[in-house]
């Protein structure tokens, strides 16, 4: 009683229009269920995704030293750091040394697969964490030396693929190893990157035994230091700062452990966003759950707001009173959503550790509850300010009458316009990405005002139609055209949904078909790389021997790295999203006195084949275009440790989608011919069959193994299959937010039939007493729903299509591939939603008998 008096005490306190708003949304809370649903869905998806994104980014600052192995670390390739560099390192702190690279684990038959080599010293790695290895033993035991074997421990993938158990004897190299131990879990990996084969971990004095590190060889060498004394983020970053002085010219990369991995880091930061957007999808398509909602509101509310106007209170009063319930159930909803939401991180915690070993740290995200909480607010006014302007605007007698004629909502419009650019203006302010942002609010307005625009032109046609004999037919035209139609509500809410799934399958198709041009030999079957050059004529008879009639093609290739642009270092110039990567580490690069297959010359004119002046070097396009240089400008390049300056003198257009020998930079044959380079392989062929390809392919790469020990077979079907993987778990994560659009659609059509329910209970007693069955009013409203829909399918399979195509052929540069079945699947799945969402909501309307009903009317 006490809490009760001074709660009332309270509300007395209030303004007379907020009071009453309060005590009658609580007095009558009916109606907001389907409302409060939508905005606590898309709500709870956005600050959830950035919640999780931020545990992740927590958990890779926290972890840092421990995924880095250090403070920092430096890497090169193709070279050890000379005496000098690990004595400054030294001097400063701890050393721990690792080198990574890529070989052929054989067995005595010579059933071979690629594997991923980490050599570590054991008595400094890992400096931070722990490796866990089945069964459990030192690792220093595990990889020592016993009976002429060095030990290995090995990817558990690696025992199922080669069908060996531990202890077997294998060949890497001119080295016999044998795994000891199945490695369960390396502290270190993220900062690994994607590999294409399983990890294989063995000692240093290992990767000596096997020959592998001949000059040329792709071998990425690390050394980790762990600064002396408990030193910050700041102190690291002037170490880094003073290394680079005191070795200018060493060529190496160099990571922090605040920056663990830019990459990852960077592609965190999109797909966070590309999810978020995807919720905010979810949340405009449950918009109409919204208008329908807040329709039905002032449908019930009718008889209060004239017996309010009756008794003198203004318009703005009565839509004050009605915007303040609607705000109220709104900030209820927020609240709800983000506490959702902030349960995710907590929630996925375990799971992502587990599955995907990322170091997430569950932490809150008060900016994403900011940012989930001002769109939730901003969709709202967005659908519920034109619906609430009729209980301002409509006069009393109108809406005791239930008036259908138009009235008008200018200011009211005016007012959803505003809020809609708020919430454009929102996503451009958050996005990391402000191009993506951009095409975000572009593509979103334009599919709503498709939709919209669809609506209307149905509505138009369905009412220009000529009347057609079928009684049923004709009554489902009618109520697609008349005053208060379901028309744009059903069109807009199936429209986004079903673009968003139809783009979501066409991208993922996208994905698949490269994999699919692997089966069909539309690209090499083979990379070959770390042929030693003395090999390159020998190599090239024994694959021409192993696959006759086969496209065969080497280049010389070494790894080198762009660090200065027009003379400026390239950590201080503007650097485009999509060249940015060519930046990132060691790039491949060559020479050639020809123009290269796959590659177009756009610009300027290639050198003379025996061309022997200063260096010259031709650029890909866009990465040129990105880095902002033309013909003639100047850049340097670090190879192998030498510095050198060449100048550009032709751009080139490469198809990266051949999956052939592709380089970004290309130099005069004079640039590098004495240096010491390997040379890369490729192979292409076709087969009847998939499983005869299949067949080719592995008794290739055995024979290869066997005459060839030390070159790399890496064949393209795997490392495609590999990144595919990785996209298949992306999806997953796109579809499950997407699956949270389809769900806010769903209860946007439960709202708009419901707040049709009135009108059709009308028609149904009128047409049961002229004798209509409850058959005939189902037939007559499924071809309702079915039309509707059709119309949304079409216009959402248009939209879907273009923003896919624009996706998969703009932003990934792969092939635009239309999977007729699923397309067809999601269509007919979209249209029996709705006719079935549909009836299942007249089917109190179809059951209810005329007597009763028509006494109140």
């Amino acid at each position: 009683m006490m809490a009760a008096s001074r709660f009332n005490a309270r509300l007395l306190a209030l303004p007379f229009g907020l009071r009453f708003a309060l005590r009658d949304l609580l007095g009558d809370p009916r109606g907001f269920g389907i409302f409060i649903a939508c905005i606590v869905i898309g709500v709870a998806a956005i600050s959830g995704v950035s919640g999780l994104s931020r545990s992740l980014g927590e958990g890779l600052a926290r972890e840092g030293r421990t995924i880095l192995g250090g403070d920092a670390s430096f890497s090169m390739v193709a070279r050890s750091f000379p005496p000098e560099q690990r004595a400054w390192f030294a001097a400063r702190g701890r050393l721990s040394e690792i080198s990574l690279m890529r070989a052929m684990a054989r067995r005595d038959d010579g059933e071979a697969a690629l594997v991923e080599i980490k050599a570590v010293d054991p008595d400094t790695y890992p400096t931070f964490g722990a490796v866990a290895l089945d069964p459990a033993q030192p690792l220093a035991e595990a990889l020592a030396e016993k009976d002429g074997a060095f030990g290995i421990v090995v990817d558990p993938i690696l025992l199922a693929r080669l069908d060996v158990k531990l202890g077997a004897p294998l060949m890497i190299g001119n080295a016999r190893v044998a795994p000891r131990a199945r490695l369960d879990s390396e502290p270190d990996k993220l900062a690994g990157g994607v590999g294409f084969g399983p990890r294989v971990m063995m000692s240093r004095a290992a990767l000596a035994a096997t020959g592998l590190e001949t000059p040329g060889a792709v071998v990425r060498h690390v050394t980790r230091v762990t600064l002396n004394g408990d030193v910050g983020d700041e102190a690291v970053k002037d170490f880094t700062k003073a290394a680079g002085a005191a070795f200018p010219q060493a060529g190496w990369e160099t990571r922090t452990r605040d920056a663990v991995s830019p990459q990852f880091s960077r592609n965190l930061e999109r797909f966070t966003q590309m999810l978020t957007l995807v919720a905010l999808t979810a949340l405009v398509a449950g918009g109409a759950g919204v208008a329908n909602a807040v329709q039905a509101f002032v449908e019930r509310k009718r008889m209060q707001f004239a017996v309010l106007k009756a008794l003198g209170a203004t318009g703005s009063r009565v839509f004050a009173i009605a915007l303040a319930q609607v705000m109220a159930a709104a900030a209820f909803a927020i609240l709800l959503g983000l506490a959702v939401g902030a349960l995710i991180p907590w929630a996925s915690a375990g799971a992502l550790r587990a599955i995907a070993e990322l170091p997430i740290t569950a932490a809150l995200d008060a900016r994403g509850a900011g940012l989930g909480a001002l769109y939730g607010l901003l969709v709202t006014l967005i659908f519920s300010l034109v619906p609430l302007g009729r209980a301002h605007k409509i006069p009393v007698a109108a809406l005791l009458r239930d008036d259908p004629r138009s009235i008008g909502l200018v200011r009211y419009r005016i007012g959803a316009a505003l809020a809609a650019a708020a919430l454009a203006g929102l996503v451009m302010l958050s996005s990391s990405d402000i191009k993506l942002g951009a095409y975000y609010v572009v593509a979103a307005g334009a599919a709503f005002a498709l939709l919209r625009g669809a609506a209307w032109l149905t509505m138009r046609v369905a009412r220009a139609l000529p009347r057609p004999r079928d009684a049923r037919l004709r009554l489902a035209l009618a109520n697609i055209w008349r005053p208060r139609s379901l028309t744009p509500a059903l069109v807009v809410s199936i429209g986004l949904t079903q673009t968003l799934l139809i783009a979501l399958a066409l991208v993922e198709g996208a994905i698949h078909n490269e994999l699919a041009r692997a089966d069909a030999g539309e690209i090499p079957n083979f990379f070959f790389i770390d042929v030693p050059k003395t090999q390159t004529q020998a190599f090239g008879d024994f694959l021409a021997q192993a696959a006759p009639g086969a496209k065969i093609e080497h280049v010389p290739m070494m790894r080198g790295r762009i660090i200065e642009v027009k003379g400026v270092p390239v950590e201080k110039i503007t650097v485009a999203d999509d060249a940015k990567w060519a930046l990132e580490g060691d790039r491949g690069v060559t020479f050639s006195a020809g123009v290269p297959a796959n590659s177009q010359l756009v610009a300027g004119d290639w050198w003379p084949a025996d061309y022997d002046g200063p260096p010259l070097v031709s650029l890909e396009q866009r990465i040129a275009e990105g880095l902002g240089l033309a013909l003639g400008d100047e850049i340097r390049v670090n190879v192998l440790g030498r510095e050198t300056v060449a100048k550009i003198t032709s751009l080139r257009k490469v198809d990266w989608r051949s999956y052939g020998i592709n380089f970004v930079m290309v130099f005069s044959p004079n640039t590098f011919a004495k240096a010491p380079y390997m040379e890369l392989f490729t192979i292409g062929y076709g087969a009847p069959t998939v499983v005869a390809r299949d067949a080719v392919d592995a008794r290739l790469a055995r024979e290869t193994a066997k005459r060839f020990p030390m070159i790399v077979s890496v064949r393209v079907k795997e490392a495609l299959a590999a990144v595919d993987k990785i996209a298949g778990q992306l999806a997953f994560a796109a579809r499950a937010a997407a699956g949270l659009a389809i769900v806010t659609a769903i209860l946007a059509l439960a709202s708009a039939v419901a707040s049709g329910q009135r009108a059709r209970l009308h028609d149904a007693v009128v047409l049961k007493t002229l004798g209509a069955t409850r058959g005939w009013l189902a037939v007559a409203y499924g071809l309702e729903f079915g039309l509707v829909g059709l119309v949304a399918s079409a216009i959402a399979l248009a939209a879907g299509t273009g923003a896919a195509w624009a996706m998969v052929t703009l932003l990934m540069k792969i092939d635009f591939a239309f999977p007729v079945g699923v397309v067809a699947a999601t269509t007919v799945a979209t249209l029996a939603i709705t006719v079935g969402l549909g009836l299942a909501g007249t089917w109190r309307v179809l059951s209810r008998r005329p007597g009763p009903e028509l006494r109140e009317l």
